[in-house]
């Protein structure tokens, strides 16, 4: 079954680019989807066995983060294909939403799409850390096409933004798992293991001098894709350009991804007695990120790069939560969840605002609760839910990381995150009411039929961020905590 999951979307993708025919290339897209989502949920049933002499195996890790970039990937597949079919046949300016859509540049997206999602649940399932390294340098490759689909200057910028700085990243991440090679070698050693399993079981015998090393080239590396501060300046242009749907799945599961690499060479120093070095480099950088975050969010004037901004805040509070560990650990893995789900919305409605307003400056968005009711009321609900507003799920996981902080009596770390929090919130509340009140423009006409559409996706997706700030199934509560559990393991 685990060959299937990544082998599924990557056939898939291929046989897109040589469908000709719309239907059929976006019935593929959305079976695909229906298809590895089910398989992931399946792994929660039968856990699938190693492949690959272990390369290739479901942790608790694993399953939590398969599921929800299956999860996340089946939502944007039913919005994209509303998506696709609602632009086809309008024209507008190259650099708008919405324009002519070519059945080349469609197959393209959507088997680059589908290749993506190939590349993000090998990333999931990868437990050699060279194996690993491959499966986030395929998630660049397959995802920079996404970013190029618009074909204007901005969005090419963005695209050699993109590849230029993750790549030099990605270079980094590979010193650092050269750098881990050597502290697992011993003298008379005729190989080395980088299967995790293995990793772990000989921790306690790891160069602790360069293990500190790789984590710190590795925490660079990975933390230049997963966006976090300093290495983040490739993030608020390629999610800004790309088409939404594509923004969706760059910021919801692309940076999660990403993440994960960081958590397995964390693993390795809780395992090996380093967890006091790595959980404090994770937390500079955490606090690091959100205060970034919060100086460029304040008096944005684009709030698709406002959304960007966002998703650097937020992976700031997920490593804040590992660097605390503890508590925080739980808080970190369910705020992955939340923080997704939520992210993912937020772009979906932003790509229907861009669509009938034809620009993403903010302040010429007015009105769009009178607009397009449904956009506009999930417009302001997913502010409140994305910046830590009670009943939402963000609310629940970023408390729990403030509770761990409080626990420990780290002060300095709880008031830091909560100021940094309040000036986000306070950053992003004048752009987004502003566009949700008001009154329209003359000019705006919304297609027939386009709203409601292009909504239910999001709006579901909504009642999902709810339910996750009153209720966490308690499935789903094990698997976070089982992997709480690995991370904190000693």
């Amino acid at each position: 079954m685990i060959l299937l999951v990544i082998l599924i979307p990557a056939l898939a993708g291929a046989a897109a680019f040589f469908i000709g025919s719309d239907p059929l290339r976006r019935g593929l897209l959305v079976s695909t989807a229906l298809v590895q989502f089910a398989l992931s949920v399946a792994t929660w049933i039968l856990p699938p066995a190693p492949a690959l002499s272990g390369w290739l195996a479901e942790d608790a890790l694993g399953r939590l983060f398969l599921t929800l970039t299956s999860l996340l990937f089946l939502a944007s597949s039913f919005y994209a294909v509303a998506y696709l079919r609602g632009e086809r046949g309008e024209s507008h300016s190259d650099f708008e939403e919405g324009f002519l859509f070519s059945n080349a540049r469609e197959a393209s997206f959507t088997g680059c799409l589908l290749l993506f999602l190939a590349a993000m649940t090998l990333v999931t399932l990868s437990q050699h850390l060279g194996l690993l390294w491959v499966a986030v340098e395929a998630t660049t490759l397959a995802s920079a096409p996404l970013i190029y689909f618009h074909r204007h200057h901005r969005s090419l910028e963005a695209t050699w933004k993109y590849l230029l700085i993750c790549s030099v990243g990605i270079a980094l991440a590979l010193l650092g798992i050269f750098f881990l090679a050597v502290a697992a070698t011993s003298p008379g050693t005729a190989a080395v293991s980088l299967v995790l399993k293995d990793l772990l079981s000989d921790a306690p015998h790891l160069n602790p001098l360069w293990l500190k090393a790789a984590f710190v080239l590795m925490l660079v590396g990975y933390g230049t894709k997963m966006g976090l501060a300093p290495f983040h300046t490739w993030l608020p242009n390629a999610h800004s350009e790309a088409p939404s749907v594509a923004s969706a799945l760059l910021s919801g599961a692309l940076l999660n991804c990403a993440f994960l690499g960081i958590l397995r060479i964390h693993q390795i120093c809780v395992a090996s007695g380093l967890v006091d070095f790595s959980q404090r480099l994770l937390l500079v950088f955490g606090l690091l990120s959100m205060a970034v975050a919060a100086i460029f969010i304040t008096g944005q004037v684009d709030y698709k790069r406002m959304l960007a901004y966002s998703s650097v805040e937020h992976m700031g509070i997920l490593a804040v939560g590992v660097g605390l560990g503890g508590a925080g650990l739980f808080g970190s893995m369910l705020h992955v969840i939340n923080h997704s789900l939520t992210k993912v919305m937020l772009f979906m409605v932003a790509g229907n605002l861009l669509a009938v307003y034809h620009t993403k400056t903010a302040k010429n968005v007015s009105g769009a609760l009178q607009v397009l009711p449904v956009s506009g009321l999930l417009w302001v609900l997913g502010f409140l839910a994305i910046t830590g507003s009670p009943p939402f799920g963000p609310f629940l996981s970023e408390f729990t990381i403030l509770k761990a902080a409080l626990d420990q009596g780290r002060s300095f770390v709880a008031i830091t995150y909560l100021i940094l929090l309040a000036i986000i919130l306070a950053g992003m509340a004048t752009p987004v009411l502003e566009m949700a009140q008001g009154t329209p423009r003359e000019d705006i006409i919304v297609p027939a039929g386009r709203g409601v559409a292009l909504s239910a996706v999001p709006a579901i997706l909504g009642a999902a961020i709810l339910l996750m700030g009153i209720y966490v199934p308690p499935a789903l509560s094990r698997t976070i905590h089982e992997a709480a559990r690995l991370l904190g393991q000693r």
